[in-house]
């Protein structure tokens, strides 16, 4: 198994920077999920591993070898793009064999190369068949299969399920996942998709104006985000944020929102300067009754186990809450929303949070 180290890498195109002074550890084995917004830098910077750009300034690192000045083709790694890039001449069998044979590897070796990738991805049925006759999801298997027969020391894949649709790209999901598995190879994967992120990854790096916003396990960076930025990004629906002020002293600090009503904060820090207070929907729950914060439904989304209701406080602020699977609420409803105060956040102005969760570390 391989290990990748970048270490103070930097991409510019002209006068426009890309990546900024990025430094991370991957360590052998382990699938990193490479999570951003559009632009983010995520593509460039598995490019740049790739040696399909070149890196600016800083190292790169495979299995213990400097190789940001290696040819895409010496540093052993394989590379699985969004569009597949198959060749629709050849069969699947010739598609998976074609790297091989450019390198002269010894043809009954490269027979027994795609028979086992072809056993692992299940597609031996499908061998002989050209691309025009394949489907979405059978297409972007053939493309992993023609990484995998390289025998790599690394998997680069390039936001793979994007093209397909929703329910195939779930499936596909859980196939990458128990592929990884079962070859335990150091997988690196790029994709907008935070479900996609938090299901398959060891660690996700959330990337955000060229640089690196936070890393971490998927359960550390949902429960305990780094950022506003990450707060918001991660999570469906997104992390509710609301101005408020925070007064009080001890540890009898309390959060007071725009439309009156305080939220207590068992816990938190007294000496920063709290301008936000994040709390996820699940963490803001739909009573029946209390002294709870008042709000007027607008819209309701039922998804089964669960129900979304979008609200109004009473200044006019937008938040979203959950109810249970069968919910009664319906749009107009006036409703009493719960905070759970063990699951709160903070944001201050210079950028810092406090977590209820992580009990104010």
């Amino acid at each position: 198994m391989t290990g990748i180290t970048l270490s103070g890498v930097s991409k510019h195109f002209g006068a426009v920077e890309v990546i900024r002074d990025v430094s991370l550890d991957i360590e052998p084995g382990e699938l990193v999920v490479f999570l951003g917004p559009s632009g983010s830098g995520k593509t460039t910077l598995l490019r740049m591993i790739a040696g399909l750009e070149t890196i600016d300034q800083g190292t790169l690192t495979i299995d213990g070898v400097r190789s940001e000045n290696l040819a895409p083709g010496r540093r052993n790694v394989a590379m699985v793009f969004q569009n597949y890039a198959l060749y629709p001449h050849m069969t699947v069998a010739e598609n998976m064999a074609f790297g091989l044979k450019n390198i002269r590897v010894a043809p009954d070796v490269i027979r027994q190369r795609i028979a086992e990738a072809a056993r692992i991805l299940e597609i031996e049925a499908l061998l002989q068949r050209r691309p025009s006759q394949l489907s979405g999801g059978q297409r972007q298997r053939v493309a992993i299969g023609r990484a995998i027969v390289k025998e790599p020391k690394a998997f680069l894949f390039d936001e793979p399920l994007s093209n397909l649709d929703a329910a195939l790209r779930a499936r596909t999901r859980v196939e990458l996942a128990e592929l990884h598995q079962r070859l335990k190879s150091t997988m690196i994967y790029v994709t907008h998709d935070q479900v996609e992120a938090m299901t398959l990854a060891d660690r996700i790096v959330i990337l955000n104006n060229c640089r690196i916003e936070q890393m971490g396990r998927p359960v550390d960076v949902y429960a305990r985000p780094a950022s506003r930025f990450v707060a918001t990004f991660v999570g469906s629906p997104a992390m509710n944020i609301l101005p408020v002020t925070v007064s009080g002293s001890g540890d009898r600090l309390n959060a007071r929102l725009t439309d009156g009503s305080l939220v207590e904060l068992p816990g938190a820090p007294v000496n920063r300067d709290w301008r936000e207070l994040g709390v996820r929907p699940e963490s803001l729950t739909v009573v029946a009754e209390g002294n709870e914060t008042s709000a007027t439904a607008t819209v309701v989304e039922r998804l089964g186990e669960r129900t979304l209701v979008y609200a109004r406080l009473a200044d006019g602020t937008q938040v979203t809450a959950q109810d249970r699977g069968l919910s009664s609420v319906k749009p107009g409803d006036a409703v009493r929303l719960k905070f759970d105060t063990t699951a709160l956040h903070l944001f201050a102005a210079d950028g810092s949070a406090w977590h209820a969760s992580a009990d104010g570390a």
